[in-house]
């Protein structure tokens, strides 16, 4: 009988301390359920773009290079408006700083093939022929997100560079090629459909210039450019940071 009530005390104290046991805190660490990136406009990117430009033939409404048989002169003449259009394209880098989850600030920098203008002289007497066969910038941005993260609506401007061309009217084949400075502005959205991933569309004005044309001619010709370009981004997202959610 004793040694009946002992085996019983045993298994009962046994079993106590199992079930003791089991109700301790577990001290294996807590694995994350899922982690989530913080979607941010912060960081290096780099794309592609693409559109439609237009150079305005005038200098302004008042007065228009002509050619005189020796060279360009600025005189008074008629103020036809006609523009010549042409595709643009290339790329840009750039690298954007979030504010704050509204506020986006940023610089960027592009290099753009152009076949603006031609050499077509049906304005003999009323205006210049021109060119444009390049552009570039270096520009600011600064962007608000109103509505979604996703969407930035931003403004930008800064410095503007080219290749710029005068070409003779009379004599096929004799032109002259510059390198132009000037500024540039513009708007622009860009909507974010990854993480990494972007589309924008922007709108550009550069007024750029050249002097020292030679017998062409001494004074500074003016190339007033605007452009509609679709782009194509890839954000690196090295400034992203995650949300991990644990049990």
């Amino acid at each position: 009988m004793l040694k009946t009530i002992t085996l019983t005390t045993t298994l009962l104290a046994a079993a106590s301390t199992v079930a003791l046991a089991a109700d301790l805190p577990s001290r294996k660490p807590a694995q994350p359920a899922y982690v989530t990136p913080v979607f941010t406009w912060s960081g290096l990117y780099a794309g592609i773009n693409a559109g439609y430009g237009w150079l305005n033939q005038y200098d302004n409404s008042s007065y228009a290079d002509a050619w005189n048989g020796y060279g360009w002169t600025t005189a008074v003449g008629p103020t036809s408006s006609y523009t010549r259009r042409g595709l643009i394209g290339g790329g840009q880098i750039g690298y954007n700083y979030e504010i704050s989850p509204m506020f986006v600030a940023g610089l960027e920098t592009d290099l753009r093939i152009a076949s603006i203008g031609d050499s077509d002289a049906a304005s003999f007497g009323y205006g210049v022929p021109r060119e444009v066969n390049w552009l570039g910038s270096v520009r600011g941005r600064l962007g608000v997100a109103p509505l979604t993260p996703n969407l930035l609506i931003y403004a930008t401007g800064g410095f503007a560079y080219g290749g710029v061309k005068l070409v003779e009217p009379y004599w096929a084949g004799s032109s002259l090629s510059k390198v132009g400075m000037g500024w540039t502005a513009g708007a622009g959205a860009e909507w974010a459909f990854s993480p990494n991933w972007s589309v924008k569309l922007e709108y550009l004005y550069s007024d750029i210039g050249a002097s020292d044309w030679g017998g062409y001619n001494s004074s500074t010709q003016r190339f007033q450019v605007q452009t509609i370009e679709a782009g194509l981004n890839y954000r690196f997202n090295w400034d992203m940071a995650p949300i991990v959610a644990k049990y």
